[in-house]
């Protein structure tokens, strides 16, 4: 198994996907966990990768955040697509960060990861509130490549 696979047990997953459900409630954004075992390149920039290669960049509003964790490289990194970064502050996921690597750096990583989709989902509702005819576009399970 690898540390990517290894990072998360099954009640941890089930954890994170329950919290990325309770944000789409707020939200018509759409989120998705993606962890990985190692990162040879730019976190943030080899994250916008991963966002393309999930195909969350496909989205009807084009309102879809990616969780991205390095698990060896104990990095971390948010990418929110095209009309996020269009109507948001720069520093808007600045606070996210910040909540979820204050807990990995505890050793709470289901806490933070749990914790910063909440919280994403909260100021998201700003932007793109929650739709009665929204659908679930995207898998709210966790991705590990």
């Amino acid at each position: 198994m690898t540390e990517a696979e290894e990072f998360l047990t099954k009640e941890d997953e089930q954890k994170i996907v329950k919290a990325i459900q309770e944000a789409e409630t707020e939200t018509s954004g759409e989120i998705r966990v993606h962890l990985e075992n190692d990162l040879k390149e730019d976190c943030l920039e080899h994250a916008k990768e991963i966002f393309h290669l999930l195909h969350m960049d496909e989205t009807k509003d084009k309102n879809g955040v990616l969780f991205y964790v390095a698990v060896k490289a104990k990095q971390f990194a948010i990418v929110g697509d095209s009309e996020i970064d269009k109507v948001v502050p720069d520093d808007f996921w600045e606070s996210v960060k910040n909540t979820v690597t204050s807990e990995f750096t505890k050793g709470n990583k289901v806490n933070g990861l749990r914790l910063g989709i909440l919280e994403a989902g909260k100021k998201l509702k700003r932007f793109f509130p929650y739709q009665k005819e929204d659908e679930n576009e995207l898998s709210d399970e966790i991705s590990k490549g």
